[in-house]
């Protein structure tokens, strides 16, 4: 389990004081303790959903990113930055658009999907074939040019 993993590493960026590190472990720590106490949780997070918190996590961040780089605010952009870089070292590697494309072409071509009117479809089973390898916004694109939109 990632939490497991989470509160040893941040005893050792505490020793190491590694601010950067251990505020990009502390807002993992808090997201899936969050995540644990939410209404309706009976049971421990799977690894699965813990993937899906980290990946949340890394699209705020990024979206954050975007946003001070736009406004000029450099210090702010590389704290973002600093804590995506600690995320991803949590989430599987993350595959580049040609094996993505590749995903889908299979993909298109099992579900026998011809027009965009079955993106829906074709989405599906891939956000859940490549989750957590791949952005769902990349996905997204790649299956609209490949159906031709």
């Amino acid at each position: 389990m990632i939490a497991n993993t989470i509160d040893q590493e941040i005893k050792q960026a505490m020793l190491a004081k590694d601010q950067a590190k251990l505020r990009g472990l502390r807002a993992i720590k808090a997201a899936i303790l969050l995540a644990k106490t939410e209404k309706g949780q009976a049971e421990e997070l799977t690894e699965e959903a813990e993937l899906k918190i980290l990946q949340r996590l890394v699209k705020q961040r990024k979206e954050s990113a975007t946003i001070y780089k736009d406004q000029g605010r450099e210090d702010l952009f590389a704290v973002e930055q600093e804590e995506i870089d600690v995320i991803n070292q949590f989430l599987p590697q993350q595959l580049d658009s040609d094996a993505i494309a590749a995903v889908v072409a299979r993909i298109i071509a099992e579900t026998g999907a011809s027009s965009i009117k079955e993106m829906g479809k074709v989405m599906g089973i891939a956000n859940k074939e490549l989750a957590g390898k791949a952005d769902g916004k990349l996905i997204g694109e790649l299956v609209k040019a490949q159906l031709g939109a």
